[in-house]
């Protein structure tokens, strides 16, 4: 029973902190990016930061305990600040998962860095846990990243398909929002979103590793 209990705690401890730096780094972006483009809201409410305890949602924490995976606080935009505001959202929105994008390149390449390197048996086990925390960093990344695009409000999908539209199209699609929750749930749970997402993340990941 202790050996089952280290081993999630090993297990444990290599795949939250890349997590965490993915949730985290989704929403800095969210909030640099609006503040360049004008919007001070994030950085009023202390948001642009790469801290991940200002980030985390309440909720998503108990899941990222409980079920290894959880979801940030949405970063406060007022698009009212943009000089253009469709524009503006979009660019705030495409932001995160660009970053995950980022990451997890970053985390592919330094892999292979690691894996040109003669490593003997000695100091194999320093650098193990390293190793695990990349690999995990490209999945949660790539993850995140597909997932946020998809086209369904309020995911930021939603946002940079808004921006690519036509007005007339946008006004159109936007009438969705309120039941963006609701129509994101019924995905999920019909598995649908696993099969949008499953091509890409598993092309992705592939290339990557």
């Amino acid at each position: 029973m202790w050996e089952d209990f280290a081993a999630r705690i090993r297990e444990f401890a290599v795949m939250i902190p890349p997590l965490l730096l993915a949730l985290t780094a989704h929403e800095y972006a969210h909030a640099w990016t609006a503040n360049k483009l004008g919007d001070p809201t994030a950085r009023a409410q202390g948001r642009l930061t790469m801290n991940p305890l200002v980030h985390l949602d309440p909720v998503g924490t108990l899941a990222l305990l409980f079920f290894r995976f959880g979801w940030a606080k949405p970063v406060p935009v007022n698009h009212l600040y943009f000089d253009h505001p469709r524009r503006g959202l979009m660019w705030v929105a495409l932001a995160g998962p660009l970053t995950n994008l980022g990451l997890a390149a970053g985390s592919a390449m330094i892999l292979r860095l690691i894996g040109e390197l003669r490593v003997g048996p000695g100091v194999f086990w320093l650098v193990a846990p390293l190793v695990l925390m990349l690999r995990w960093s490209v999945i949660y990344n790539v993850v995140l990243a597909i997932f946020n695009i998809i086209p369904v409000p309020p995911i930021d999908g939603s946002r940079v398909l808004s921006g690519l539209l036509p007005p007339g199209q946008a006004a159109a699609y936007s009438r969705l929002e309120p039941y963006g929750m609701v129509l994101l749930l019924l995905l999920i749970v019909s598995r649908a979103v696993d099969y949008v997402m499953a091509p890409p993340i598993n092309f992705l990941i592939t290339l990557l590793l």
